[in-house]
């Protein structure tokens, strides 16, 4: 009774651990997402705040240039 009782503990500790490295595997995949999602949204609002009123700036100065 104790052999198999050993045994069965012996299995669940592998499969115990087969499911921790699948959990990490999945945490390191979703972190890496969340960074590349953080960097598609945050790196261009970013230069939009620097980018944004040099155009409006050219853009008005054309507009004054035009006489209807």
């Amino acid at each position: 009774m104790d052999q198999e009782l050993q045994k069965r503990f012996d299995n669940q500790d592998k499969k115990i651990d087969e499911i921790y490295k699948s959990v990490e595997k999945t945490r390191k995949y979703f972190l890496m997402i969340i960074w590349i999602t953080v960097l598609a949204v945050v790196l261009p609002a970013i230069g939009l705040v620097f980018v944004l009123p040099s155009f409006l700036s050219n853009y008005t100065s054309s507009l004054n240039g035009l006489s209807i």
